[in-house]
């Protein structure tokens, strides 16, 4: 069991580290940009403190943020959505049950949000927590500070999708597409703007954790959410983009899936493919400049590990993960 957790170490540890970390050119930290009129960016300072990307949407008479962060990413993204807006947060949606988009979830809750998840999100929460809890409090401060037992889980939950809300001024559409990153994988979608929230599921850089996945279905649900008439995709991590983060983030998983099918049809096994040598995880497996943004050498390791268990197992690699 504790060699199955080891890619439970937050991965921006393990990249920063490595000096691994590819990410887009643009990329502003701990900044909020306006993306369309009552929406805003605020972009995570991931390197530094392993903080997810947050959005403000702008309603009538309330915003609603977009993943509760870490405690810490919580904290400052509740001072910067002060300044973009004198309105109160009511809803904080956890795109899914990752520590770094679900771990201030208490932090909002005692400030007077609702917390709102998609079901499987907290049934997630509920199957690896308080584990996955004590470790990342054993790490970090902010986890720990909190001075409880595991994450909270949302005040609100649904399994209808899209489940909607609508004051008349703004609509707002929170979908499920399918197991891609995590089983309960969140959407949302702001229909009028032609803006898409994707958490995980699309990211902008090498941000792309396995571990939890089904990397077979991932490619399918990215192409349900390219079919939503979108302008601006603003992923769980990396700056904001466009539609061409659905093509990149697509073409990678298929470029993975490839160059690892070849190994295996060429009888490789996984130690052939996959070293380790003392803390450190490194691949033969190369992919093509066209996903360069979306690869990172050495987290790429974890990724051909997980596509291979899925090819060789016929299974997703969240499943077999969890043994």
């Amino acid at each position: 069991m504790k060699n199955a957790r080891l890619w439970l170490i937050p991965a921006f540890a393990i990249l920063v580290t490595a000096g691994a970390l590819i990410v887009s050119g643009d990329a502003q930290p701990g900044t909020v940009k306006q993306i369309v009129p009552g929406v805003w960016f605020r972009e995570g300072e991931f390197q530094a403190q392993g903080h997810c990307n947050n959005i403000f949407i702008e309603m009538k008479d309330y915003l609603i943020v977009v993943d509760a962060n870490f405690p810490s990413g919580a904290r400052a993204a509740m001072a910067d959505a002060r300044k973009v807006s004198s309105k109160p947060v009511k809803y904080v949606f956890d795109t899914h049950h990752h520590a770094d988009h679900s771990y201030g979830n208490a932090v909002w809750t005692r400030a007077g949000a609702v917390t709102l998840a998609y079901a499987a999100v907290a049934s997630e929460m509920k199957r690896v927590e308080p584990g996955r809890w004590r470790q990342n409090a054993q790490k970090r401060k902010d986890v720990a500070e909190l001075n409880m037992r595991s994450v909270e889980l949302p005040k609100e939950t649904f399994t209808e999708t899209p489940h909607v809300i609508d004051d008349g001024v703004r609509r707002v559409e929170f979908h499920f597409l399918g197991w891609a990153h995590t089983r309960g994988d969140g959407f949302v979608y702001l229909p009028k703007e032609k803006v898409l929230c994707t958490g995980d599921a699309v990211v902008n850089g090498a941000f792309n954790a396995t571990g939890d996945s089904n990397l077979e279905n991932w490619p399918n649900v990215i192409r349900a959410a390219r079919k939503l008439a979108v302008d601006h995709v603003l992923p769980g991590h990396g700056g904001p983009g466009g539609k061409e983060l659905f093509a990149g983030q697509l073409q990678f998983f298929l470029e993975l899936r490839n160059a690892v099918a070849a190994a295996v049809k060429q009888g490789k096994k996984l130690d052939d493919i996959v070293k380790t040598e003392g803390a450190r995880t490194s691949t033969s497996i190369t992919l093509p400049d066209s996903v360069k943004n979306w690869t990172g050498d050495l987290f790429l390791a974890k990724q051909v590990k997980d596509m291979y268990g899925e090819l060789t197992q016929n299974k997703p690699a969240g499943e077999i993960n969890a043994k």
